[in-house]
C-alpha cells in the first residue's frame, strides 16, 4: 500500500528533543493519527556532549565526534522509524483499489472509498435515465416511446398517462410523486 499521506514531525537535531514521529492523515476527510514519538537516543547524546562540551574544553573534540556519528545514523534511524510507523498506519487506513489512496474506515464504504462510490453513483443516474427512456413504451400500441409527448407510431398524447420530470425530462407515470430517474418531486 501507497501511504504517502503522511507529515514528517521528526526532530533530527542534536539536542534533547531529538527523535522521529510521523502524523498519516486519510485522504478524504483529512482525520490524521500520529505515530508514538520514537526518541533519537544517539542525537540526544550528541545534544547532551555538545552541551557539555561549552563548559569543559576537553569535551568539545568527544562532543564533535558524537555530532559525527548522529550525523551518520541519523538517516537510517529515520527510515526504520519511518518504516515501523507505516506499519501501524496500515491496520488504521485501508487503500481504495479504485483509486490507490489510503482511507479511514469511516470513509471506506466496503471494499471502495467514498469519492470512488460518489463518482460510480454520479454516473448511474444518466445510465438510469437512458434504460428508463429506452424501456418506456406507448400504452396504445406497445411501441418503443421516442421521448415526445405523442406517440410516432399511432399518436397516442402521453400526457394522458404520462408526465415528463422538469428537472431531467424523463417520462414518468402520471401518478408518480417524485422521478424515478432523478428524484425531483412534481
Amino acid at each position: 500500500m501507497a501511504l504517502d499521506n503522511y507529515r514528517d514531525l521528526s526532530d533530527r537535531s542534536k539536542s534533547l528533543s531529538a527523535g522521529f514521529q510521523f502524523e498519516f492523515a486519510c485522504s478524504h476527510c483529512k482525520t490524521a493519527w500520529r505515530s508514538p514519538y520514537r526518541p533519537f537516543r544517539t542525537g540526544q547524546l550528541t545534544g547532551v556532549l555538545l552541551r557539555a562540551s561549552h563548559y569543559i574544553r576537553k569535551l568539545s573534540v568527544v562532543g564533535q565526534v558524537g555530532a559525527d556519528l548522529a550525523e551518520y545514523a541519523t538517516d537510517k534511524a529515520h527510515a526504520e522509524a519511518l518504516q515501523d510507523a507505516m506499519v501501524l498506519a496500515r491496520q488504521r487506513y485501508t487503500e481504495c483499489p479504485k483509486c490507490q489512496h489510503a482511507y479511514c474506515d469511516n470513509c471506506m464504504d466496503g471494499s471502495v472509498c467514498v469519492p470512488c462510490m460518489g463518482s460510480a453513483l454520479d454516473h448511474a443516474p444518466r445510465a438510469g435515465s437512458e434504460a428508463g427512456a429506452a424501456s418506456a413504451t406507448c400504452p396504445q400500441c406497445q411501441a418503443a416511446a421516442a421521448g415526445g409527448r405523442f406517440c410516432a407510431e399511432c399518436g397516442f398524447d402521453f400526457a394522458a398517462t404520462h408526465k415528463s420530470c422538469p428537472g431531467c425530462g424523463a417520462l414518468c407515470q402520471r401518478q408518480s410523486r417524485f422521478c424515478t430517474d432523478c428524484g425531483h418531486s412534481f
